[in-house]
């Protein structure tokens, strides 16, 4: 039991950490390795609004979704839709974002190590509560739910919204969604803004509970990547789902095996669905 609750707590945790990445990867078509470095601003924020002023990361994280929104809407016009515009191929649009973004991780980086050059924690709701007889810490549990709630919002929007729907459109086939007359561009935009304003988010929720710095966050890249190939990309359902699956497995090697070899576990997760099920747990097998 105590394997299962970690679990779900750890999955959430990564949930967190890949819905942004497959809104802007699966959607936007960009491969953004400054996901971590996003996520990473966002701890910071949180921590030196907790340490200077004492404002509650629950209060932080509604000034920064739409500061991380609006950086991210900004980013995608100005540096990525350039990209877009000269982009011949897919293959060369991924070629040319992962080379813009992993300039623009190292810019981030340079930011926040010289705004806070040193690890950071703080202690919220840090008091242990029990499940099941599992001893956890409260920052976990509203990191976990807050995953539920951004995760349940996200599907409901992208289902059952005339807006979500023109975003899952693109996420199929961008050439027959413009010839419906959905504007590619601006749901592109949208949806490397939202995941942006996601990612970010998650930064403000994980800092509570995880000791941070400002180089931590190419970590947080490879995990949430691993999440969105496991997944589906494009799928965000199928991320939740790797996300939790992740957890628990990282969690039941940790616990009977070693933790130094979760790392090998994720790698070995990973490699097997690239070599047997390419398209993700969720993807469609392309005809």
């Amino acid at each position: 039991m105590d394997i299962l609750i970690s679990g779900l707590l750890l999955g959430g945790t990564y949930a967190l950490v890949a819905m942004g990445l497959n809104l802007q990867y699966g959607v936007a078509r960009i491969m953004n390795l400054a996901n971590g470095e996003t996520l990473v601003l966002g701890a910071l924020a949180a921590f030196l609004a907790f340490t200077a002023i004492s404002l509650s990361p629950l209060v932080t994280l509604v000034i920064v979704a739409p500061l991380a929104f609006t950086a991210n809407w900004l980013v995608y016009q100005f540096l990525l839709r350039p990209l877009v515009k000269r982009a011949k191929t897919s293959g060369q649009l991924e070629v040319d974002s992962i080379l813009a973004t992993f300039g623009m991780s190292f810019a981030l980086v340079g930011i926040m190590v010289s705004i806070h050059g040193e690890y950071y924690t703080y202690s919220f709701l840090a008091r242990p509560f029990e499940i099941l007889g599992t001893t956890v810490a409260q920052n976990r549990l509203v990191a976990f739910f807050a995953a539920v709630i951004i995760g349940g919002g996200l599907v409901a929007w992208l289902n059952y919204t005339r807006t979500g729907t023109a975003v899952r459109a693109v996420s199929v086939d961008t050439e027959a969604a413009r010839l419906v007359g959905i504007n590619v561009p601006r749901v592109s935009a949208l949806a490397f803004a939202l995941g942006g304003a996601v990612t970010a988010v998650g930064g403000t929720l994980i800092s509570t509970f995880i000791t941070l710095d400002g180089s931590i966050g190419v970590i947080f890249t490879m995990k949430a990547l691993i999440i969105v190939i496991m997944g589906g990309v494009g799928d965000l359902r199928g991320s939740i789902i790797a996300a939790v699956v992740l957890g628990l497995v990282e969690t039941a090697v940790a616990s009977l095996i070693d933790p130094g070899l979760t790392l090998v576990a994720a790698y070995v997760i990973f490699l097997g669905i690239l070599l047997f099920r390419p398209q993700g747990l969720f993807g469609k097998r392309n005809a």
